[in-house]
Parts: C-alpha cells; structure tokens; sequence
C-alpha cells in the first residue's frame, strides 16, 4: 500500500513537473517571439509602445529598458542628422565663398600675363599662378573629403563597363605623364560589366595614377591591368617610381600624409585617402606591394556583382 501511495505521489509530480515544464517552454517560446519582434521594430526605426499589461515581470522590464535604448537611438539619430545638415551648409558655404576669390585671382594672373614685365616679375608671377591652383585644389579635394565623410554624397552604383571607366581616369592622367614621357600602358578587356559607381571609382584610378606618374621618373611607365577574380575584380597599377618603405606602407591611406623626402613634389596628401574611402564605400579595399627604388603595384578590388 505504501508503495502505490509512493508510486502515485510520483506520478503526480511527475506529471505536475511535466505541466510546468510546458508552461515555460511555452512562455519562453513566446517572449522570444516577443523580443524577437522588439528588436525588428528597433531595426526598422519603429517606435515601442506600451506594454500590453502593466505587470511587474521579466518581459516588461526588459521591454521597459529597449523602449529606453530604442528612445536614445532615435534621439542621437536625429541629432547626427541634424549634425550633417549642418555640416553640408557649411561646406556648401566654404565651397561658394572660395570659389569666385580664387576664380577672381586667376583672372587678375591671366591679365597681368599680357602686362610688360621683368624676368623676376615673371618669376613671381608663374609662382602666384602655381600657388592659386594649389590653393584650388586643395579646397575642392576638402570639399570632396567632407562630403565624402558626413555622407552627403552617396555612392551610386550601376552596372557598366569598367574599361570605359577606367579610359576617362586614364585620360585625365596623360598630359601629365607626357611631359614627364611616362608611357601608360592598360590591358582591360572592353566586355568586363561590373556594378560600380562610375563617377567615384573614375576619382579613386585618377588619384592613384596621378600619384604614381608625379613619384615616377621621366620615361618611366605605368601599367593597369584588370583581372575577374573568383569575388573581386582587381585593378592593377603598377609604376616603376621610387617605391614605398614597408613601415610607411600603412600611413600613406591617413589624410594630409606625405612623406618626408617627397616635400619638394606638389601635392597635399588626400588623393590616396579619397580613394581608400570611395573603394570602401563600394564594398571593395585597396592595397599596395611595394619595394624602395623598385615601384609600387596599388590594387583596387570591387566585388562582382553576384558576389554582392
């Protein structure tokens, strides 16, 4: 007898464990649910409402506390966004106001070049004409650089030839290079369409490019090669220039670096963080091998489209 009182008293806990085990199985399985939605509606920018009971349980306090962090998000949302709008007033000031000064200046330099003057007038003046085109680029790549950075400009990408992309960035770079006779050579097959934003990706090859034939040597040579990887399509440009020092291979990318020796050649060092910063925008990197005396080979990598 005391055997079938053990043996039903265990059946009952058994069976009332088993109760609660369904329970909570069950309640788990619905505030998963529950949080799961939460966290989508976060995602989605969706405002959290009330409780549905006003209980002092688990669930509700920790829906209390994302009603609070969901709250915190969209209030530092709308500040940062507030915060660029800002930002591109004014840089669209900056770039209004400068541009008709040095527009101005320019014009004064074009007349004083048809005025009679003596050899150290001329000197002079060549010297302004440079310094006035400096100033002009300097202000354009930091324009570009903030617009790039606060997310004015959004990259567009669209699928395109990449060889005609890469034939306007080359062509911006040959004036150049033929003073210096610096042959370019590109092999890029005319049938490669790949997802890219053509206006950007064009800034990024120039800026490269221009580096490579302003540290290249008269007679030099550039080459571009364009291979289809199994992920990525690689843009090649490789230079017979005076090379970089491994140590200093990971500061050229960081804005307004220049290297030491270099002082004497023109230039303000954004062109090589543009272009890292317009690459990664698409998804892609860049990197670069290289040996002192013996070139540097920059690579450009852009995801293929059905890899994206």
């Amino acid at each position: 007898a005391e055997l079938t009182v053990w043996a039903v008293c265990a059946s009952a806990a058994a069976l009332f464990l088993l109760f609660k085990l369904r329970h909570f199985k069950r309640g788990l399985y619905e505030f998963t649910g529950h949080l799961e939605q939460w966290f989508d509606d976060i995602i989605m920018e969706k405002e959290l409402g009330q409780a549905e009971k006003e209980e002092d349980t688990l669930e509700n306090k920790i829906y209390e506390k994302l009603c609070r962090i969901n709250h915190i998000f969209q209030r530092k949302g709308e500040e940062n966004q507030r915060e660029k709008e800002a930002i591109k007033e004014l840089v669209s000031d900056i770039s209004h106001q400068t541009k008709t000064p040095i527009a101005n200046m320019k014009v004064y330099l074009e007349i004083l070049k048809e005025e009679p003057l003596s050899d150290q007038g001329k000197a002079f003046l060549g010297n302004l004409e440079s310094q006035a085109d400096k100033l002009d680029f300097l202000f354009q790549n930091m324009v570009k650089m903030s617009r790039l950075e606060t997310g004015i400009i959004r990259i567009q990408k669209e699928r395109a030839s990449l060889s005609e992309t890469l034939g306007r960035a080359v062509a911006a770079v040959v004036p150049e290079a033929e003073k210096k006779r610096i042959q370019i050579f590109v092999k890029c097959a005319e049938q490669i369409m790949i997802s890219h934003d053509k206006k950007w990706t064009e800034e990024a090859v120039f800026n490269i490019l221009d580096n490579a034939g302003k540290y290249t040597e008269e007679g030099g040579k550039i080459e571009i090669e364009v291979s289809v990887l199994e992920i990525y399509t690689r843009i090649s440009m490789k230079d017979s220039g005076k090379g970089i020092a491994v140590e200093r291979q990971a500061e050229i990318f960081n804005r307004f670096y220049r290297e030491p020796e270099v002082n004497g050649i023109e230039g303000i060092g954004i062109g090589l963080y543009l272009a890292r910063k317009i690459i990664e925008m698409q998804n892609g990197y860049i990197e670069v091998r290289s040996q002192i005396n013996r070139g540097s080979d920059f690579r450009i990598y852009l995801l293929n489209e059905f890899s994206q």
